[in-house]
């Protein structure tokens, strides 16, 4: 163990960062709680700052418990507002007031500030670090001041007025070609768009897209400036959202990780693979509803996994789509009707072209040509249930006011091996004299 720490050590030095920062964040990643705390005490602050902000939050939360006072006050001070914020929330009331109280006075309030902001809410992701410029500021003192306190920024700065109000804003390419002299009032441009605080991820993501920005200025019902949205936390935010909706789509659990502890990693799971467990005795028990046909005909038994494999891929594919409309608000519950439909019909032509394919392999393999039809029509049948399966499930999640991600799949999964194995075996059954 000790050798591990101190060849991590050796590497994670401030040129291998600056030189493979990638790289040298990987290897901090895979160690664990008690690793960690060793190599971030024994690094310059501005590495160790660097690796802690690397960290996901459930990460830090374990790594902080061992390290001095004095450490963590640095960390938390210089480490990136959000990132902490988020990090703290992880931490027991007691345990969030006792390292806060570690913090000046204005550094612990602006956290306790993010800390108070709804989940997702633009106040919760934005980043409250901006440069105040002013209008009558001239571009050479702007310059000046850019260059002395480093701010984090891309193209765009906002200009306020005496009492913090968001009035105008500034490319930075106007600011580098202006003459020095120049006042900011005279190359600002007027505002593209701003969000309340209290604005959803979802506003937010339609700002960004409306406009094609790269920062979103974020105020309070007064209008004075409280924070930047960068484009790349706002894609760094879809991205783990994103990751969630699959693992919850799947019956995981989104607070597991790969390192994640096996009993933690039982207790999310198990209790959705009983509720699948459930799910497949239901249709297990449609299967049996037909046991004496297929006692008669095997060859219906072989081609089970074939139908309900087919309808369980289209079915899948309705889903990812409505589950990302939803998400995106191009759709809302409003429009099942359309969107509905439109799987529906698509369902019916891939089901055609599929049935006809599977119908002609069917023949060749049975030399049946009533088991090729049966098939056939299944296929179609239970592709197009499939699809209006995949986009009526979480459309009707959502309208209850439920996550439409949770364990949709399971959901989906059951509907059509259920649709898929009655329809196959039903249709057998009514034209066996055909088989």
């Amino acid at each position: 163990m000790a050798d591990t720490v101190m060849n991590t050590m050796h590497i994670l030095n401030k040129d291998y960062i600056q030189r493979y920062p990638d790289e040298a964040l990987h290897i901090a990643a895979e160690l664990n709680s008690k690793e960690l705390t060793g190599l971030l005490g024994a690094q310059p602050i501005l590495i160790a700052t660097r690796v802690w902000d690397s960290l996901a939050p459930e990460t830090a939360a374990d790594v902080i418990e061992g390290l001095d006072d004095s450490l963590v006050k640095q960390l938390l001070t210089r480490s990136d507002p959000v990132h902490t914020a988020r990090f703290l929330a992880y931490l027991s009331p007691s345990k969030r007031t006792r390292f806060l109280s570690l913090l000046d006075p204005v550094k612990g309030k602006e956290l306790e500030v993010l800390l108070g902001y709804p989940e997702n809410s633009a106040g919760a992701i934005m980043d409250p670090r901006f440069l105040t410029l002013h209008g009558d500021m001239s571009v050479r003192d702007a310059l000046l001041r850019i260059r002395k306190l480093k701010p984090r920024f891309t193209r765009q700065l906002f200009l306020v007025n005496d009492k913090g109000y968001l009035e105008q804003m500034v490319e930075l390419q106007d600011m580098a070609l202006a003459e020095p002299g120049l006042a900011l009032a005279a190359i600002a441009k007027p505002l593209q768009a701003a969000v309340l605080i209290t604005a959803s991820r979802e506003e937010v993501v339609a700002k960004f897209e409306e406009y094609k920005i790269t920062d979103l200025p974020v105020v309070d019902v007064a209008g004075i400036l409280v924070g930047i949205i960068r484009n790349d936390v706002l894609v760094s935010a879809a991205v783990a959202e994103s990751s969630n909706d699959i693992l919850t789509m799947v019956g995981a659990n989104k607070d597991e990780r790969a390192f994640s502890r096996p009993l933690f990693v039982v207790r999310k799971r198990l209790p959705w693979l009983q509720i699948n467990l459930v799910t497949a005795f239901i249709a297990a028990a449609v299967v049996g509803l037909f046991e004496n046909t297929i006692a008669q005909f095997t060859a219906l038994a072989v081609l089970l996994p074939v139908v309900a494999g087919q309808s369980g891929n289209t079915g899948a594919q309705a889903l990812a789509v409505t589950m990302r409309g939803l998400a995106l608000h191009e759709i809302g519950t409003s429009h099942w009707r359309y969107v509905a439909i439109k799987e529906i019909t698509a369902g019916f032509i891939n089901g055609l072209a599929v049935a006809l394919v599977t119908a002609i392999g069917v023949w060749l393999w049975s030399s049946s040509a009533g088991l090729a039809l049966v098939i056939a029509i299944a296929m179609v049948i239970s592709m197009v249930a499939a699809g209006f399966s995949g986009v009526i499930v979480p459309i009707i999640l959502s309208s209850l006011g439920q996550d439409p991600a949770q364990s949709s799949s399971i959901i989906l999964t059951t509907i059509t091996d259920v649709t898929g194995f009655f329809t196959f075996l039903g249709i057998a059954t009514l034209m066996m004299g055909m088989l």
